[in-house]
């Protein structure tokens, strides 16, 4: 099937009205997180070798120490160890061993289990699923299964032991799916193999319809996705879709992979979670306005010295503490950080620089001090999605807006613009050409009712910026060229540096013929409330 006929398949199934059936309920999943090793998930049928190739290379090659689970095939009991080896033995490997019980208590045996201890590989063989998950859900089997994974290793499946690597679990019935509990190795998606062949599309719509806050995606026969840490590529054969239900304002939607497509696991499973919440951004958000302290919003590029000085005078002056995150630049930071020397060359005495890798971190007493007393932070360019995931409503998200109420200062530039208001956008963690990327559309919302974008004129980005504005124009859209920044107090933002601010107000009509957005140079003050120009004397 070409990925042609695929879409056109699928988009016939998301017309079909996704009728709710009984069946158990799963609640929706928890924030999703990186997996530390790899998966490759098969969708069945005969494998190419690529598949067994990438399988064992992510196990370590001729190093591997790898187990063959076949509990999915009801011939496992009666099958001898060498037959269901047999495949493996063309690669070359450390030690080779098969794993198989139909009893718990077994697979709560410690020397059950000890193998998995040392894999460095994991194969599920197909079958039923149902099997799989009656002799290992809940046991010292699936809790070895994830130290693997915890440890770097791979764990692999095909049919049965794709769909097993769900928490949500299809396990069988079609167009009705049974719902079943699988060992959660994936966070935050259903699998569904054998999809396109099988005709499995209207499926896993009808589960996900009736499961908010779940992603899925459907694999089709000789096709693998690898996931590794958090992010899923296809191999093989044929196509891998990625679904999300519908919302209360947004359709159903697919996306297919072809062998060599990429996708973000973190950006699917927020996207679905965000669908399974009140909508973002509100149909009358907050507006514009900063109450207590100031922002300084920078459109990326070489930042005059006026801006660095503005910034440094609003946190206090030389003396005071002032923060650089750099989270942005991504791991492993550099030795030395841009914006901090820049900082101190421009007569910051008191910087520092503070970064949390993940979640976990920006809630540690740690970091928290190290925010206690800042009257400035400054957010780094790089990729506005990693502050997201590192800072959106944790403590330090709260931190943060603390530096304003007691009058401090936040600014940054580029990623650390786009981060300052409350839509963000190009979120997308596979590239920023796109201005809306669903999962990371929530920015950390100090300037409220707003999108920013950055580098604004010198990337030729106006026509972006009206493609979100069709889309929300309940925001007041806001785009900063390079070298140039906003100066942000109570309601009103003034424009300093070298070029200048594009502002889109779609409270008024646009008239034809004429750009759809006003300029603002230099100097120029704009109350974002009243969406007005305020008069400056020259």
């Amino acid at each position: 099937m070409s990925w042609r006929r695929a879409a056109a398949v699928l988009n016939v199934c998301f017309l079909i009205p996704c009728v709710l059936f009984a069946q158990q309920r799963f609640p929706a999943p928890k924030l999703p997180e990186p997996i530390r090793g790899s998966l490759v998930i098969c969708g069945g049928a005969k494998l190419p070798d690529v598949i067994w190739k990438r399988f064992h290379e992510l196990a370590g090659g001729d190093q591997a120490r790898l187990i063959v689970i076949p509990t999915a095939s009801a011939a496992a009991d009666k099958t001898p160890a060498e037959k269901t080896l047999e495949p493996w033995r063309r690669f070359e490997h450390a030690s080779l061993h098969v794993l198989h019980t139909r009893s718990r208590e077994t697979a709560n045996n410690p020397d059950f289990v000890k193998p998995l201890t040392q894999a460095t590989g994991v194969w599920i063989s197909g079958g039923d699923q149902s099997l799989l998950a009656a002799a290992y859900r809940g046991t010292a089997v699936e809790a070895e299964l994830k130290k693997l994974l915890d440890r770097g290793g791979v764990i692999g499946g095909t049919s049965a032991g794709a769909a097993i690597m769900s928490r949500l679990m299809i396990a069988k019935g079609n167009p009705v799916a049974a719902i079943h509990e699988g060992l959660g190795l994936l966070p935050g998606i259903v699998i569904d193999q054998h999809f396109l062949k099988r005709d499995r599309v209207n499926r896993l719509v009808k589960v996900l319809a009736n499961h908010p806050g779940w992603a899925g995606m459907g694999i089709d026969e000789e096709t693998a996705v690898v996931v590794r840490g958090r992010s899923m590529s296809v191999i093989g054969n044929s196509y891998a879709v990625t679904m999300l239900a519908a919302s209360s304002r947004r359709p159903a939607s697919f996306q297919v992979l072809r062998p060599g497509d990429k996708a973000d696991l973190l950006a699917l499973g927020r996207a679905a979670l965000a669908r399974s919440q009140t909508p973002f951004p509100r149909e009358k958000p907050a507006a514009p306005v900063v109450p207590h302290g100031a922002l300084i919003i920078g459109g990326g590029g070489g930042m005059p010295a006026q801006i660095w000085q503005r910034f440094i005078a609003a946190a206090g002056g030389a003396d005071a503490p002032i923060v650089v995150i750099p989270t942005a630049l991504g791991e492993p930071l550099p030795k030395t950080i841009g914006e901090a020397k820049a900082l101190q060359k421009f007569g910051a005495r008191n910087v520092r620089v503070l970064h949390a890798s993940d979640r976990a971190q920006a809630e540690t007493p740690e970091f928290l001090a190290g925010l206690k007393d800042a009257r400035g932070v400054w957010f780094s360019g790089g990729r506005q999605w990693r502050f997201v995931d590192s800072y959106l409503d944790t403590k330090a998200h709260q931190a943060f807006r603390d530096v304003l109420a007691r009058g401090g200062v936040i600014g940054g530039s580029s990623a650390g613009a786009s981060i300052q208001s409350e839509y963000m956008p190009r979120g997308d963690p596979l590239g920023n050409l796109k201005i809306m990327a669903e999962g990371y559309e929530r920015g950390l919302g100090f300037l409220p009712g707003t999108a920013i974008d950055q580098h604004f004129f010198k990337r030729k980005r106006t026509q972006d910026m009206t493609e979100l504005m069709a889309v929300f124009p309940q925001l007041l859209g806001i785009g900063i060229d390079e070298s140039t920044a906003l100066v942000v107090r109570g309601e009103v933002m003034e424009v300093i540096g070298k070029s200048t601010v594009a502002v889109y107000n779609r409270r008024l009509p646009v008239a034809p013929g004429k750009t759809d957005y006003e300029v603002l140079q230099p100097g120029d003050r704009y109350n974002m409330k009243n969406r007005e120009r305020v008069e400056v004397k020259r």
